[in-house]
């Protein structure tokens, strides 16, 4: 009887254990989640050509050895390279790689690793230009394009300073490159990596040999997150010992002789950050940073303001002549004008102002500034357009043709009756479109033009934090807009009053 009893525990036992084996091997691992940004983000984090929906790059190997070694699955979040330290300390994920620079800033506000790879800051000019601009103080006057928020953009501000270089910032890795073949900057300051992939893409490209400084990539996670960050630590010296670093650096041709020199600083100080890194700035605080950036914020108000008022301008005129021509013209004028219309209102502006300034570079070399105003004035010149021709339309007939019975013509009855009229009808929300205008400003960022938000990003980027150039950014916004709303409404009660 005992025996028996004994065989069946021995039974359950084992049924038990197997169904537990069964279970975990059901279990799917725990999720590590890492951020990057793809967009251009080649050979760090790219698209794979073959499949769009997978990303490849070194980045994405070191942190699919990063998964591995925790026993996790990597799972992929994309993120805008200026905001990845924000994401990081909202924790839209467990860890970041994407090229990320080491600098004191970053590392006050969220946890980062140790460096896991070494690279140069080197200036790359036109190959008639190699013996002409060899180092930024060769470069005094000239303009000098780099990546917003990254160790490069700090040293070209401080060459503005001491050389007078203007620093031109630009949201991607790409379009520096191609803007200085085409002659819209004399030179392009950023990482060596990036450096010779643009020299692989395009011809009559040279980078200068000498470093303007060295800096480091780090992988980064949240600030409460530094249980995480130690154990990443020794992950990468674990890899670096074992060669497995060096192989994915290898595979994607970033390897040079300065890793293994990086790598035995980091072993002889037991993976201490400090002593294998060299810091590109001092760290700074909140309000000192305020007081250093706030200048720059004016002066880009400055630029919204003037950039807005110009374009408002060319939307107005053209607005008007586009309506007319819908009233008046003959039908093939007509058909062709809300074509114009139709297209306009029916794609984005940030499209448009692609097309302007990269598309026609070709045909025509725009500058920056000119072709946002293109962009925006022929944008809202055909919103314009339907504001006016409402106007125009709804002026009474009555009044048209006791003008005609009088004997005016139809340009004296457009310019002396029916123009001035629907300009009053037209004015209220012409003004508010305007308001409208003045904050779609912040789009031709994307084309090189510093205007306000673009500042508040360079601003927020260098701190590590959003909350005072947010607060910033929204008071110079409302400080601008509130008196035209104001006015708005002043215009729009008087029309009540005189038409009541």
């Amino acid at each position: 009887m005992l025996q028996r009893q004994a065989v069946k525990v021995a039974c359950a036992l084992l049924a038990l254990l197997v169904f537990d084996q069964t279970l975990a091997a059901q279990t799917p691992a725990p999720v590590l989640r890492w951020g990057g940004d793809a967009e251009g983000g080649a050979p760090y984090v790219e698209a794979d050509p073959n499949n769009p929906q997978i990303v490849r790059g070194f980045d994405v190997e070191i942190a699919e050895l990063i998964a591995q070694a925790l026993g996790r699955k990597p799972e992929f979040v994309q993120v805008a390279f200026a905001s990845l330290d924000q994401s990081a300390v909202r924790g839209d994920f467990d860890i970041a790689l994407s090229g990320i620079e080491d600098t004191p800033t970053r590392r006050a506000t969220v946890a980062a690793s140790i460096p896991y790879y070494r690279f140069r800051e080197v200036l790359t000019v036109r190959e008639g230009d190699r013996d002409r601009f060899r180092t930024l103080a060769d470069l005094r006057g000239r303009s000098v394009a780099t990546l917003v928020g990254t160790i490069a953009y700090d040293l070209l501000l401080q060459a503005e300073r001491q050389y007078g270089i203007v620093a031109v910032s630009y949201e991607d890795d790409v379009h520096p490159y191609s803007d200085l073949l085409v002659g819209r900057v004399d030179a392009v300051l950023l990482d060596n990596v990036l450096a010779d992939r643009a020299m692989r893409r395009n011809t009559g490209l040279f980078t200068q040999p000498a470093a303007v400084q060295t800096a480091h990539y780090v992988v980064i996670t949240g600030p409460a997150n530094t249980e995480l960050r130690d154990r990443m630590n020794g992950i990468l010296l674990s890899a670096m010992q074992d060669g497995r670093l060096e192989r994915i650096m290898r595979k994607w041709a970033v390897w040079n002789d300065e890793q293994p020199q990086l790598y035995a600083e980091l072993a002889a100080s037991r993976g201490q950050p400090g002593s294998a890194t060299q810091q590109a700035i001092a760290p700074q605080t909140v309000g000192s940073a305020t007081l250093r950036y706030l200048p720059a914020l004016l002066r880009a108000t400055v630029v919204t303001l003037g950039l807005s008022c110009l374009a408002m301008a060319l939307a107005v005129v053209c607005g008007m002549l586009l309506a007319i021509g819908r009233v008046y013209g003959t039908p093939p004028v007509r058909v062709l004008l809300t074509a114009y219309v139709e297209v306009m209102r029916g794609t984005p502006v940030l499209l448009q102002l692609f097309v302007i300034y990269y598309g026609l570079s070709s045909v025509v070399r725009l500058p920056a500034f000119v072709a946002a105003l293109l962009g925006l004035g022929l944008n809202y010149a055909a919103y314009e357009s339907e504001i006016y021709r409402s106007a125009l339309e709804a002026v009474p007939p009555g009044q048209l043709e006791a003008a005609r019975i009088l004997g005016f013509t139809e340009g004296q009855i457009l310019r002396l009756v029916r123009g001035p009229q629907a300009f009053r009808l037209a004015l209220a929300p012409m003004t508010n479109d305007f308001v409208a205008l003045l904050k779609d400003s912040s789009l031709v960022s994307v084309i090189t033009v510093v205007e306000l938000t673009k500042e508040t990003q360079i601003f927020a980027a260098n701190i590590g934090s959003w909350v005072v150039p947010g607060l910033l950014c929204a008071g110079l916004y409302l400080a601008l807009s509130l008196p035209l709303a104001h006015v708005a409404r002043g215009l729009e009660s008087r029309w009540k009053a005189s038409t009541s």
